[in-house]
């Protein structure tokens, strides 16, 4: 039940505070190439899907999520053994970004990063992250991931939760 086990923080998402997962998906001025005879601006390379094993492909998908009630119990993460997963907002909505760090093939402590409407994440192969975290509507993502053979999805359930709090979504 929601209000008991470990409250989280929520934290700005930033490059330097999300590098060991993966990447942040934003409009960076140093990457930014001007292209189609100056009339476009290309931000290069933000980030590089992985994929891995039989018959892996990286696709394309639109992924609608529907708003979590808060406070909100963190119950569970996943990973992805054989593939990187990219999540960028297309309704310009914020959204919470869950991650934990491997420790000894389970997932640590969360940490939770509120993102605004125009960041989108990479989480490299293997990082432990928690489903689709939408905030205050249905908001569509588009999403890159692998697809293949074998099993690219790894549940991990805590024994007891951890909670991220209402008040903290409003800093």
């Amino acid at each position: 039940m929601p209000g008991d086990g470990h409250a989280l923080a929520v934290r700005p998402l930033t490059r330097e505070a999300f590098a060991p997962f993966g990447s942040v998906i934003e409009a960076d001025p140093g990457t930014m190439r001007l292209i189609n005879g100056g009339n476009t601006e290309r931000y290069h390379a933000l980030a590089e899907a992985e994929a891995t094993g039989e018959d892996a492909r990286v696709v394309i998908n639109i992924f609608r999520g529907s708003p979590r009630t808060f406070p909100y119990a963190v119950a569970m993460m996943e990973r992805h053994p054989f593939g990187s997963q990219s999540f960028s907002p297309i309704d310009d909505r914020p959204w919470l970004v869950v991650v934990a760090e491997d420790e000894g093939g389970r997932p640590g402590v969360p940490q939770v990063f509120l993102a605004g409407g125009r960041q989108g994440v990479n989480y490299r192969r293997n990082v432990w992250h928690h489903p689709l975290m939408t905030v205050g509507e249905t908001s569509d993502f588009l999403v890159v991931d692998r697809s293949g053979a074998g099993n690219n999805l790894e549940e991990f359930f805590y024994d007891e939760p951890f909670i991220i709090e209402a008040a903290e979504l409003r800093a």
